[in-house]
């Protein structure tokens, strides 16, 4: 229900499972506390991992197909650690041709050096959503031309100025939608 009311998967993640541990007033007087940084909220519980000397590097970053017409591309990606992570996130931001904004992201539990030798994936629909409803917000048409995306590794929640957030790496790569 939270991740519904603030459009954040992540907070609703850490809701769920914290609130169950800590009580829902405890999660109101945290979050406020937390400015809505959900995994500084669940580090303040002790119940996320921290580990402020993690490292995290993205390689191998690629989009398949990399042109072609709308339809569904696979963002992969290999993630390389020699400290571990701390509890973190993991986003993807497409920028798009009419300028509307495209994001992603998961929570990211802390791992440790080793926990990262397979390649990694985002999904990316580039076909407009048939239940994309125009009256609740704008909804990206998939127009034909070239995209630009990146992905962020963080601990703690990307772009947070809170204890025990930093960006651990940042990649950037480009697709190309043709007219079908």
């Amino acid at each position: 229900a939270l991740a519904d009311k603030t459009g954040s998967q992540v907070l609703g993640e850490v809701c769920d499972l914290l609130c169950d541990i800590a009580g829902i007033e405890e999660f109101i007087k945290i979050i406020q506390k937390a400015d809505l940084d959900p995994i500084y909220y669940c580090e303040l519980l002790n119940a996320c991992a921290i580990n402020d000397n993690g490292d995290a590097e993205i390689t191998d970053l690629q989009v398949d197909p990399v042109s072609g017409p709308q339809g569904p591309r696979t963002i992969s990606f290999t993630i390389n650690s020699k400290n571990g992570t701390g509890t973190g996130e993991l986003i993807l931001v497409v920028e798009t041709v009419d300028g509307i904004p495209i994001e992603d992201g998961v929570l990211m539990e802390a791992q440790n050096a080793t926990a990262f030798p397979v390649p990694m994936s985002f999904n990316l629909k580039a076909e407009p959503d048939p239940d994309c409803d125009p009256t609740q917000g704008p909804c990206e048409d998939w127009l034909p031309g070239n995209y630009s995306l990146r992905v962020e590794i963080c601990n703690g929640e990307c772009g947070s100025q809170h204890p025990h957030s930093a960006l651990y790496d940042r990649k950037f790569a480009n697709f190309t939608l043709t007219e079908g």
